[in-house]
């Protein structure tokens, strides 16, 4: 096991070193559109760093970690206008109690009848979790003739069901929910299915529960399924890579459904903060040969980003035993990019996009990229996007991108815009 992780190590250090040669980035190649500037006074909605989805009559809908009528957050919906614009309406306002508070890097999730669900980090029972409660997963059902009901699925104890939602929710073709909790467990998380009952409650399965160590720590991202039924996810910390300090530089696993208990958990990549990268926050994503690909927001070119590197996009490449084969991507430097805690998507061409919080020089307040692939050589990058942070335009992009039926990508910016909240945008590349 060491013997492979070394050989791993060093292909990952060959091809760093093939990128460090490489072009770093193109022109700015996008337009950008603001559709919505949130505003940090009042009860307005701000702070928005989860991503978006599309409903099937094109409008948007999202989370604001902060603002509503009681300052916990919100759930928000855009509309497009006749004639130009976008209206923005919002759905819910936490109140911070048992109905949940702060939807972190949680967006929200559609069922086939048009109810949406999510997660927040705190609420719920709040003399848990250091008194601000241990987060809530939530249903949102629209109510015949306007306006929509808020129900809370279930509230986390901090105890073995686990703590702090930091991500979103997926569903399964039963209905069935599936989660992440960063806390409780043995301690460091848990990955989690909500069931259905006939009776009103739904019924918690912790899927299973990290250790901290060899198998992970404190999962920042939501799962995947793929065509077998397998769920894929990263953790931020543990993994027990002989290379990385204290074992802490994250892991992609894999969770295998088992009969009568837990599912096995496979541990696929143990980061090393290394040329490989560190600490995945993003969820991953599949090509159409299996391959995964993913984010980490550090690790790569140790030299930049105060020496502990600016991250990487990385891909993985099943074997017919033991872990994955790995490769990078870009390790980012900081012009191009940096500290990366969302994921990448796919166009039908095989190009990849995402967003970059944060940078360096021209691109300190995030940018929104392309990447695409070479038959020899490195992937290039294409800067779709790069947010100034002034004269209306947003700044740090969180979450990641999500495409329409024309091309164009939408997502969020957690800061800036006109009233200094963040800003959803459009960018028709």
């Amino acid at each position: 096991m060491q013997k492979s992780t070394h050989i791993l190590a060093f292909a990952f250090a060959m091809l760093a070193i093939a990128l460090s040669l490489s072009a770093r980035s193109q022109a700015q190649a996008g337009t950008e559109t603001i559709l919505e500037s949130f505003s940090d006074t009042g009860t307005d909605a701000f702070g928005p760093y989860s991503g978006l989805i599309f409903d099937a009559s094109g409008n948007l809908y999202g989370t604001t970690y902060y603002g509503g009528a009681f300052n916990a957050g919100t759930v928000y919906m855009l509309s497009p206008v006749s004639g130009g614009g976008w209206q923005q309406t919002t759905l819910y306002s936490f109140t911070g109690g048992a109905d949940g508070s702060k939807p972190y890097y949680a967006g929200v999730v559609f069922d086939s009848a048009g109810n949406l669900y999510g997660t927040t980090y705190q609420g719920g029972i709040t003399d848990g979790c250091t008194g601000a409660g241990c987060g809530v997963v939530f249903k949102l059902a629209p109510i015949s003739g306007g306006g929509w009901e808020e129900s809370v699925l279930h509230t986390f104890t901090g105890g073995e069901d686990g703590a702090k939602p930091y991500a979103g929710l997926i569903l399964d073709a039963a209905g069935n929910l599936y989660g992440t909790t960063i806390e409780g467990g043995l301690g460091w998380g848990t990955a989690f299915k909500l069931t259905p009952t006939s009776s009103g409650p739904w019924k918690e399965t912790v899927l299973h529960a990290f250790n901290g160590k060899t198998d992970g720590a404190s999962p920042h991202a939501s799962l995947v399924f793929d065509s077998a039924g397998y769920l894929y996810g990263t953790t931020y910390w543990g993994g027990a890579a002989p290379a990385c300090p204290a074992a802490d530089c994250g892991t992609v696993f894999r969770l295998a459904p088992s009969t009568g208990g837990p599912w096995k958990e496979r541990v696929l990549h143990a980061f090393t903060n290394g040329v490989d990268g560190g600490n995945p926050a993003s969820n991953i994503t599949f090509d159409t040969a299996g391959n995964i690909y993913g984010t980490t927001a550090q690790g790569g070119h140790l030299s930049d980003c105060a020496g502990v590197g600016c991250g990487t996009i990385y891909k993985l490449t099943p074997t017919e035993s033991g872990p994955w084969d790995g490769s990078v991507i870009r390790a980012f430097s900081g012009p191009d990019g940096a500290n990366l805690v969302a994921g990448v998507i796919f166009d039908s061409e095989g190009n990849l996009y995402g967003a970059a919080p944060s940078g360096t020089g021209s691109h300190v307040d995030g940018l929104v990229f392309k990447f695409t692939p070479h038959t020899t050589g490195p992937w290039s990058q294409t800067v779709l996007h790069g947010f100034s942070g002034v004269k209306g335009d947003g700044k740090n992009p969180e979450a990641g991108v999500i495409f329409d039926a024309a091309g164009n990508l939408y997502g969020t910016t957690a800061n800036g815009g006109t009233g200094q909240g963040g800003t959803v945008f459009e960018i028709t590349p």
